[in-house]
């Protein structure tokens, strides 16, 4: 069996293209559809309840307009959010970069204590928690939410002088509690991890949780006999943004590569 129907993904803005980055390297086969959410970024200071409302809004227009034959939650905000509202609702498969993230993790530690930093909403939602203590309770756990560094990225500001000094202050909790592994809690700051490694230092490992949600996509995609028919060819990506399409163009072709070489608009009733 097979399923030649597209992949949908996606996230407030330009963060999960870490993740489309990862699954189109991984499954190049795959036709891929990328909403970027741009025109209501950031979802961080949002309440979860709003993000939720807006996840629904985007996975029922991906389903709609595309077809897609399974969603994939590109951001750790909307996953905390709304992963289980998704799941219950939708009648394709639903897949969130939260446990695949918490995985790696855990995974990763020498010490057994950890760090994760992410969005306001994410950390005060304390998902991560809950999920790091099912995958293992004796794993010791510091969370700090990381206000601004969506807003970096989301400018094309991901290194420089600014930067550090925000990291600086923001991580001064994981780095007073001598953690030996820090997951990049949202899916935007991996583009930061130049500047976060210097200042958490070498002896930190830094776990980004892109290739491991794109390693669980493909290998739910096996499982559940969704892979596209023809594993030789090369897929179709489209991109589509709520905001300003050029803007996200322009930033979005340098962060992910020549994939995203044009972007649609999509009009939401906010945009």
């Amino acid at each position: 069996m097979a399923d030649d129907r597209p992949i949908g993904m996606f996230d407030s803005g330009f963060g999960g293209l870490t993740v489309a980055r990862a699954a189109i390297d991984l499954l190049p086969a795959e036709d891929l559809v990328y909403l970027g959410d741009t025109g209501r970024y950031p979802y961080g200071p949002r309440p979860l309840d709003e993000v939720r409302g807006f996840a629904m809004e985007i996975a029922d227009h991906l389903i709609t307009a595309f077809d897609i034959k399974f969603l994939v939650v590109a951001c750790n905000t909307a996953t905390a959010a709304a992963i289980d509202d998704l799941s219950d609702a939708l009648n394709i498969p639903v897949l969130g970069v939260i446990e695949p993230g918490a995985r790696s993790l855990v995974a990763a530690t020498r010490s057994g204590k950890v760090g994760v930093v992410g969005t306001v909403g994410t950390i005060d939602s304390g998902v991560y928690d809950d999920v790091l203590f099912k995958v293992d309770p004796a794993v010791e756990v510091v969370s700090c939410a990381c206000p601004g560094f969506v807003e970096f990225v989301e400018r094309g500001n991901t290194e420089g002088a600014q930067v550090v000094i925000l990291a600086e202050r923001l991580l001064a909790p994981v780095i007073d509690a001598g953690v030996d592994t820090l997951l990049l809690g949202c899916t935007h700051y991996p583009f930061l991890a130049r500047a976060i490694g210097e200042v958490v230092g070498p002896e930190v490992v830094l776990v980004s949780s892109a290739d491991e949600t794109a390693f669980a996509l493909a290998h739910e995609l096996s499982e559940l006999d969704l892979r596209h028919s023809d594993a030789t060819r090369l897929g179709a990506h489209h991109f589509i943004s709520s905001g300003d399409v050029r803007a996200f163009t322009v930033l979005g072709s340098k962060l992910l590569g020549p994939e995203l070489a044009n972007a649609e608009r999509w009009i939401t009733d906010a945009t």
